[in-house]
């Protein structure tokens, strides 16, 4: 499949709605938000990435944003994360080694969370890292989010994805 036509859509409680590919954001979005390979950060990781701060700059939520929604529908998985907790901290990886994420490296685009377990937060959880990631959603509450809701389920979860 190819990716390079694949956009991020952004929409919701935002000023400006928009879609835009992993091109856009590598080039639309100011340098200092972009992370040249997010192994800095994360270091079982790799890719280039766009700090979340940097794509609020461009949308521009609405101040009754509470929480973000982030939606893959390849695999139809939803996690909807107070906006807060991760808007200095998210990530949105765009390329890897140069190249746009392909669905096999979890593209169209993937949202990290470096160091989730430091919000403290039950709703910031592994799962709130989200592959395939195709559309942000920015609501007043929490959106849909069909992330596990106990351990057998996480772990479930996980046995499929092995």
């Amino acid at each position: 499949m190819n990716n390079s036509n694949q956009t991020l859509r952004i929409s919701g409680l935002v000023q400006t709605e928009l879609e835009l590919t992993a091109t856009q954001l590598a080039v639309d979005i100011d340098a200092e938000f972009q992370v040249a390979d997010i192994a800095t950060l994360l270091p079982k990781r790799t890719g280039a990435a766009v700090q979340l701060q940097g794509l609020l700059q461009l949308c521009v939520p609405a101040p009754e944003a509470t929480h973000i929604g982030l939606h893959g529908s390849l695999d139809d998985f939803h996690a909807s994360i107070p906006l807060a907790a991760v808007c200095d901290r998210g990530l949105i990886v765009h390329h890897l080694e140069g190249a746009i994420l392909s669905v096999d490296q979890g593209g169209p685009f993937r949202f990290f969370i470096p160091d989730h377990a430091a919000c403290q937060m039950d709703e910031i959880d592994e799962c709130a890292n989200v592959k395939f990631l195709d559309h942000i959603e920015f609501t007043v509450g929490k959106g849909h989010d069909n992330r596990p809701q106990d351990e057998q389920q996480h772990a479930a979860l996980h046995a499929e994805q092995d």
